[in-house]
């Protein structure tokens, strides 16, 4: 046990579970039982707040230990992560402006009651809902990952139930401030979290270097280890088999990431358009960190940093290389400060996703199937009944499952998130789309995306399928018609399902207004996507 780490850890895990406590009265309206208040944080955070918030909500715990474990594994691959956050903001800048504007306009509190609104279709509007609370689960299992992988590298690696008893305490006390709270909790974390990372990183960019001799020789030992490994997926460079897979799993994870529930909820929560604009000129600055951050991969393999076994599996945990290149090359009070940080990390995301799936079953499938006259004191009460159980599941999830089938689920969310494309971000400039087309596309991309990601393997981790999300152009078959017969050049496969939804949403569509089929309401109407928070005839925050 790694007494001086544990304390430092334990402080300032500590410090932020009072400061989640304390946000139920932090700028509280005059109650919380509504859903503009609880899983929204009254609509009217403002530059730094949401600056914070959107950045704890997307720079996660795993990001922090992933990215660096996948450059340390397979080297230049994981830059990925650089220019997909670098183009997601310019990409999703204008939609986001209006998802906010009609949100507000007309107090839609999730993507899906968008949805329902433009289309007037319960089926539409329930299965971007459905879509989303699947694709956030394996998400909130992996800040878990994150946390555990502190967890063990600090000592707490014993086999069966014992060994994931800290993780369970860490969240029940976090489902109890989020229960109490609501987004405030994350809100206010979000400051302490971002400091923490911010002061870990720079210092560890600047010393690690020093202490290894320069980054000329972190590179030369990165590039000695994939020269010396015989797979070609890996390297400092990227082969030629590989390039399109890295351009494709940029742009797609960049599409995904503001369709992912738990970002809209930051987007919604946030007082006006020029909040936001603000933010997404200026967020692409937690890129430069993430870059930095993702050198520790290869800092760990200059260091000779080995992942530390998972007693419970008997197989090395590569989570824990960041972690432990901590533990081995910095004073034992600054490794405690890195976990807690980690930690931390783990700790906004998670409650900002279980509020986002708990906004989506509250608002799209209880009020929707369950008891259609639910008041908004009833909406808010089953939200936070609903976020205890999306955390207490996913802590489940880890507890009963191997924790790298999370991690190969994490590939699947964002095949999965990506079908709700045409249905949310198309939808906020045209409903040229026919709703039956967009049920129809939505059912194949996801059909197709999950059938695809079923086929690939990897041997490495002695798995037959879902073994990733890249894979090679000759296994695309089309109707038995192989295009791409023989390339072993790989592509992500959430780009491929997303082109055949478009497609067959496009085609149906044709059919669907050949036919005159009807196309449903529209509650929306065109003032609705430009209204901002002065507007006069703005509709009062908790209003029915």
């Amino acid at each position: 046990m790694q007494w001086i780490e544990l304390i430092v850890f334990g402080a300032l895990f500590l410090l932020v579970t009072v400061l989640g406590f304390v946000a139920s009265r932090w700028r509280r309206a005059a109650t919380l039982d509504h859903l503009d208040e609880w899983g929204l944080g009254g609509r009217k955070f403002g530059s730094w707040i949401t600056w914070f918030l959107i950045g704890g909500d997307l720079y996660t715990a795993y990001t922090f230990v992933a990215v660096p474990a996948l450059l340390f594994g397979a080297g230049a691959m994981g830059f990925f992560a650089m220019p997909y956050t670098v183009i997601a903001y310019p990409l999703v800048f204008l939609p986001l402006l209006r998802l906010w504007s009609v949100s507000r306009a007309r107090g839609y509190v999730t993507p899906a009651d968008f949805v329902r609104g433009r289309y007037g279709s319960t089926v539409l509007a329930t299965l971007v809902a459905i879509t989303g609370i699947v694709a956030t689960m394996p998400y909130i299992a992996l800040q878990l990952v994150g946390l555990e992988a502190v967890l063990r590298t600090m000592g707490f690696n014993g086999a069966g139930f014992l060994g994931h008893l800290p993780l369970l305490i860490a969240f029940v006390i976090l489902a109890l401030y989020t229960y109490q709270s609501g987004l405030r909790a994350p809100a206010l974390i979000a400051f302490v979290k971002d400091v923490l990372i911010y002061v870990v990183i720079l210092v560890a960019v600047i010393y690690l270097p020093i202490r290894l001799g320069g980054w000329s020789e972190i590179f030369g030992a990165a590039r000695a280890k994939f020269e010396a490994t015989p797979s070609p997926a890996d390297g400092v460079l990227l082969g030629p088999n590989n390039q399109l897979q890295y351009a494709t799993l940029a742009l797609g994870s960049a599409l995904a990431l503001f369709l992912y529930p738990h970002a809209a909820t930051g987007v919604l929560a946030s007082r006006g358009r020029d909040v936001l604009k603000r933010n997404m000129s200026a967020l692409p600055a937690y890129s430069v960190l993430l870059g930095l951050l993702a050198l520790l991969g290869f800092a760990a393999i200059a260091a000779g940093t080995q992942a530390i076994t998972n007693n419970a599996t008997g197989r090395p945990d590569g989570n824990t290389i960041v972690p432990k290149l901590f533990s081995d090359m910095f004073p034992s009070w600054f490794a405690g400060l890195a976990y807690a940080a980690i930690g931390i990390g783990a700790l906004v995301p998670a409650a900002i996703m279980s509020i986002a799936a708990a906004n989506l079953w509250t608002r799209n499938v209880y009020k929707e199937f369950i008891r259609r006259d639910a008041t908004p004191r009833d909406e808010a009460k089953q939200a936070k009944l609903a976020s205890l159980v999306v955390k207490f599941g996913a802590v489940a999830f880890i507890v009963f499952i191997d924790p790298q089938y999370a991690i190969d689920l994490q590939l699947i969310g964002g095949v999965i998130i990506l079908q709700t494309l045409p249905a949310v971000a198309i939808a906020l400039y045209t409903r040229w789309l026919h709703r039956w087309g967009l049920i129809a596309g939505w059912t194949v991309g996801m059909a197709w995306g999950l059938y695809l990601l079923y086929t690939i393997p990897n041997p490495v981790a002695g798995k037959e399928h879902f073994g990733g999300s890249a894979l090679a152009l000759e296994k695309l078959s089309i109707l038995g018609w192989e295009p791409f017969a023989g390339s072993q050049v790989q592509i992500y496969v959430g780009i491929v399902a997303l082109v055949a939804n478009l497609l067959v949403a496009v085609a149906v569509t044709l059919v669907a207004r050949r036919f005159k089929a009807f196309n449903g309401v529209d509650d929306t109407n065109g003032p609705d996507y430009h209204v901002d928070e002065h507007d006069k005839s703005l509709r009062p925050i908790g209003a029915h």
